[in-house]
């Protein structure tokens, strides 16, 4: 078949794809974009296409194959990274997940035990919790990112222990003194 008979072929059922489009996006912009990706694909693998067999069929097959191909690569791109430097995720599925911890410790409780860690580990994480992002808190102390991690990191941890150790003898004064 030749590039204009195709082409004639394919314009009879241009009308016919875009309303199968329509009903696959639900989304007239979308149904363009996919009748547009459809007929690309369409021109592109027009040497595959079999004469005399059945064309709208091929064609309808194409854009289906399209849109599935589509709906899956937008699902895995639900959570993005952002790339800039401070390696933050965006849009991380919107779950909320409940914390029984928030009725159980005080915030007075917690000020008090990040007190009493050790200020190499209490500064980089007091500053990451006011927002300071990693690659701030590095230029503001003068310390490599990788050490600014690993400080916040031993200091959740820390923090974890003695609240562990604190509400297994379940008193603060007495883990404190």
């Amino acid at each position: 078949m030749s590039k204009l008979e195709f082409t004639n072929a394919f314009s009879q059922f241009e009308s016919m794809l875009f309303s199968f489009a329509c009903h696959l996006t639900k989304n007239e912009d979308d149904a363009q974009d996919l009748l547009q990706e459809t007929a690309y694909k369409a021109f592109k693998y027009r040497s595959m296409y079999q004469p005399h067999t059945n064309l709208r069929a091929w064609l309808m097959t194409i854009m289906r194959n399209t849109f599935i191909n589509n709906y899956r690569q937008k699902k895995r791109r639900q959570v993005l990274n952002d790339k800039t430097p401070n390696n933050y995720f965006l849009n991380s599925g919107g779950r909320t997940v409940q914390n029984l911890g928030e009725t159980e410790v005080t915030l007075k409780e917690v000020a008090t035990l990040i007190d009493s860690l050790e200020d190499w580990m209490k500064i980089p994480f007091l500053m990451h919790y006011q927002g300071f992002k990693y690659d701030e808190i590095a230029t503001e102390l003068d310390i490599p990112l990788g050490t600014v991690k690993s400080r916040i990191f031993f200091a959740r941890r820390k923090l974890q222990e003695y609240l562990r150790a604190m509400y297994q003898s379940n008193s603060v004064a007495e883990f404190l003194n």
